[in-house]
């Protein structure tokens, strides 16, 4: 059974995100700062009534912070108690995927990345890392 894979990046690593997941993509939105949140809770969104919590997603994976040229989009992922955005560098493309390009995760990923990672797709040039929406929209305590 295929799966359709919308791609995004944090840097040069090339991630996806189930589509059925997706709500929508946006550009960049205005933010309310939440006061003694976690750092990678960047804010709150207004989208049309809904509230919805913003997640850094380098900070989330330990990446190095965007550089001043990178403004982000959002995706915004439907998950079975809330809706959650995830701001990522840049947006790509929807990749119909076959399962005979599928590996589970690599015993070499490691850490957080690793936590949030279902596998990995082969591409023709690089692999594809597939995101688990649910385990990337726990925010870690904070001490």
């Amino acid at each position: 059974m295929n799966r359709h894979v919308c791609t995004f990046t944090l840097g040069d690593t090339l991630f996806g995100i189930d589509v059925p997941v997706i709500q929508e993509v946006l550009r960049p939105q205005t933010m309310t700062r939440v006061p003694l949140a976690p750092s990678v809770v960047r804010g709150l969104i207004n989208l049309r009534g809904q509230i919805i919590t913003a997640i850094d997603l380098r900070e989330r994976l330990g990446f190095p912070s965007a550089p001043e040229s990178v403004s982000g989009m959002n995706v915004v992922t439907r998950l079975p108690d809330e809706t959650v955005s995830f701001i990522v560098d840049d947006v790509g493309e929807v990749l119909d995927l076959t399962t005979e390009q599928f590996e589970e995760v690599p015993p070499t990923l490691s850490g957080t990345l690793r936590e949030v990672t279902m596998g990995v797709y082969k591409l023709k040039d690089r692999l594809l890392l597939l995101l688990n929406v649910n385990a990337a929209a726990l925010i870690p305590a904070e001490i």
